[in-house]
C-alpha cells in the first residue's frame, strides 16, 4: 500500500469515528430529551422534598414565619417525648407483620402457581384487597371487630374472646390492626413471588425429581434459593411500610385506644398537622427513615444481598 492510500485510507477512519461520535452525542442528548420530564418531576417531588424537609428538621418552623434554626433542639426534644418513644415502639412491634406476610404469601404464591383449571380466578380473588381503598377496607373491617361484629362471633365459639371490640382494647387494638394489614398485603407479595416462581427455570427442579429429590427438598435447596432476589425485595418493602404504619392507624383507631396503637408517623403526621411544628415533625420523619434505612441493610444482610444459590 503507498503512502497516499494509508492517508486516505486514515482519512476515512477519523471521518467514520467522527461521524460515529456524532452519532453517539446525538443519540445521548436524545435519550435526555425523553428522560428529561421525568428527572425534572423526581428533583420537584422527590429530590427536593427530601432536601428541604431534612433543613426543616434543624429549624422551628410553623408554616407562617420563616423557618428558624434551633440545631439540634427538635431531636433533643423528641428524645425527651414519651409520646414519640411509645409511637415508634409500636412501630418497630409491627414489624412482626414482615416475617409472617412472607411465608404466607410464599405459601399462597406456590399454591396458584399450579396448572389448575380456573386458577386465573383464584389469584384475581387474592389480589383483590389489594386495590381496594384503605378507607374501604379500614371501614369494613372495624365493623367486622364490632363487638357484636363476626369476628368476635368466631372468636367467642372457639372460646378465644369474650365480648367487647377487638380495637376498643389497649392489649389487643394493634394486632387486630395488623391482621388487616397482613390481610390485605398477601395478595401484593404473592403477585412478586408468584413472578419470582415463574422465572426459575423447570429443567432444575426436573432434574432434582429424577435425581430422586423429594417436594420438600426440592422447595429448600432449589425453589427458595431462587426466590432469594425475590424475597429481598418483598421484606424490604413490606419492612419498611410496617415501620411506617399510618393508613390503617388513621382510618381504624386514630392511635386509640390509650396511644395502644400509636404509631411514629402518625406521631409526625400529628405534630405538623395538628399543632403545626413541622420542624419537629420533619425530626420525627428523619429519624423514621434513618431506621428504615438500617432495617434496609439489615435485609441485605439477612438475605445475602439478595443472590441466589440455584
Amino acid at each position: 500500500m503507498t503512502t497516499s492510500s494509508r492517508r486516505a485510507s486514515r482519512r476515512d477512519q477519523h471521518r467514520a469515528g467522527a461521524s460515529g461520535a456524532r452519532r453517539s452525542a446525538r443519540n445521548t442528548l436524545i435519550a435526555y430529551a425523553f428522560l428529561l420530564p421525568f428527572l425534572a418531576l423526581l428533583v420537584l417531588y422527590h429530590t427536593w422534598p427530601v432536601i428541604f424537609g431534612t433543613y426543616l428538621a434543624f429549624t422551628r418552623y410553623n408554616i407562617i414565619s420563616p423557618p428558624e434554626w434551633v440545631g439540634l433542639d427538635n431531636f433533643r426534644e423528641l428524645l425527651r417525648d414519651e409520646q414519640f418513644w411509645s409511637g415508634l415502639r409500636n412501630s418497630l412491634k409491627y414489624i412482626l407483620v414482615v416475617p409472617v406476610i412472607q411465608v404466607l404469601s410464599i405459601l399462597v404464591a406456590l399454591l396458584v402457581n399450579r396448572p389448575m383449571k380456573g386458577i386465573g380466578f383464584f389469584r384475581t380473588a387474592y389480589y383483590v384487597p389489594v386495590v381496594t381503598s384503605f378507607a374501604v377496607v379500614g371501614l369494613i373491617w372495624s365493623w367486622m371487630y364490632q363487638q357484636e361484629g363476626p369476628v368476635n362471633a368466631v372468636l367467642g365459639a372457639l372460646g378465644l374472646h369474650r365480648g367487647g371490640s377487638l380495637l376498643n382494647n389497649p392489649a389487643t387494638a394493634l394486632y387486630a390492626v395488623m391482621f388487616v394489614t397482613l390481610w390485605k398485603g398477601i395478595g401484593y407479595y404473592m403477585v412478586l413471588y408468584l413472578a419470582g416462581l415463574q422465572s426459575i427455570a423447570p429443567e432444575l427442579e426436573e432434574a432434582a425429581v429424577i435425581d430422586g429429590a423429594t417436594r420438600t427438598q426440592v422447595f429448600w435447596n432449589i425453589t427458595l434459593p431462587g426466590l432469594r432476589p425475590t424475597i429481598l425485595v418483598c421484606s424490604l418493602l413490606s419492612t419498611i411500610s410496617a415501620i411506617k404504619v399510618f393508613e390503617e392507624i388513621y382510618v381504624m383507631t386514630q392511635g386509640g385506644p390509650a396511644g395502644s396503637t400509636y404509631s411514629a408517623l402518625f406521631y409526625t403526621y400529628s405534630r405538623a398537622f395538628q399543632d403545626f411544628r413541622y420542624g419537629l415533625a420533619a425530626a420525627a420523619g428523619l429519624i423514621i427513615a434513618v431506621i428504615s434505612v438500617l432495617f434496609g441493610l439489615l435485609n441485605f444482610k439477612l438475605t445475602r444481598g439478595g443472590r441466589a444459590d440455584a
